[in-house]
């Protein structure tokens, strides 16, 4: 018998979702920052043992729409709820579900559902059991798992449960893949992840990373990215003095992609303006976002 389905993740932004992904894949695939809508896409984590395949999808925070760019993201998590084989929906002790018609479709669907209750490292015993006790009100049928992503408590619980619940079919992908994702992907995801590391307010969400070219070469990678902005004071501040803020995401980025790669890699970025990209449906569609 082998068993194989899509766990597809959904909750709130900074509940955890992409740290929680990635201890269960045992690999860096999704960004992680203290701020909240840090996913914008829809990653696949590939897990593969001699009887199973478990695809997650790491999918965006849920948000009230504010651009066309929020619009395509959450159009990423409603294609999640069409084809998910189980739901696993993080929440967190101080936090209910914010999107009432969403949770209300991924309860009265007939997809299994293991609610994890994250970070409760930082909460205590009281607080969980009340938070748990709520949860079980709410969504009867869902197991209910308290865990601690960072600390990896209760990961084993939440991966014996996904194998139970899935559906026995043959793997979707072949064994050896990690990720339905490329290369250029995760350089220009490690790219924004600095952005989002190190500027302040609205600067690192008015930015998209495009990767132009990726050289692979004996030795050392050759990568040329270009970080688009929708304002010249944006492009001014990105850059920074002398050139040193962009400098320096450029140095900690070359780190993180050679740590991925096993290889050495020399990058280049270059800025851009493109004037309100998040409300332009080409742009978009060039940056990835276009759901189907």
């Amino acid at each position: 018998m082998h068993k194989a389905g899509f766990v597809n993740i959904i909750g709130n932004p900074n509940v955890g979702k992409s740290t929680l992904m990635n201890a269960l894949v045992g690999e860096r695939l999704s960004i992680i920052t203290s701020k909240a809508q840090t996913t914008r896409h829809r990653i696949m984590g590939i897990v593969n043992g001699d009887d199973f395949q478990i695809v997650y999808t790491d999918t965006p925070g849920i948000v009230n729409p504010h651009y066309k760019l929020h619009e395509q993201m959450m159009g990423f998590v409603h294609n999640a709820l069409e084809d998910a084989d189980l739901f696993l929906l993080v929440t967190e002790v101080g936090e209910t579900l914010k999107n009432q018609d969403l949770l209300a479709k991924i309860i009265h669907s007939n997809t299994p559902i293991i609610l994890v209750i994250n970070k409760i490292d930082l909460s205590d015993q009281q607080r969980v059991n009340e938070k748990m006790a709520y949860w079980h009100n709410q969504i009867p049928r869902a197991v209910i798992i308290p865990a601690s992503a960072t600390e990896r408590f209760n990961l084993n619980a939440i991966f014996d449960n996904i194998l139970q619940l899935l559906p026995e079919n043959p793997p979707y992908f072949p064994k050896d893949e990690l990720t339905d994702r490329s290369m250029r992907f995760f350089v220009s995801e490690i790219i924004r992840e600095k952005l989002l590391l190190y500027y302040q307010k609205e600067i690192p969400y008015s930015c998209e990373v495009a990767v132009e070219s990726y050289e692979e070469k004996d030795g050392v990678d050759s990568i040329h990215a270009i970080i688009y902005v929708e304002r010249e004071s944006q492009r001014a501040i990105l850059i920074g003095h002398k050139g040193l803020s962009i400098k320096k995401v450029g140095v900690e980025s070359r780190k993180d992609i050679e740590e991925f790669t096993g290889k050495k890699c020399f990058l280049n970025l270059y800025v851009k303006v493109m004037k309100d990209w998040r409300n332009n449906d080409r742009a978009l569609k060039q940056f990835g976002y276009e759901t189907e």
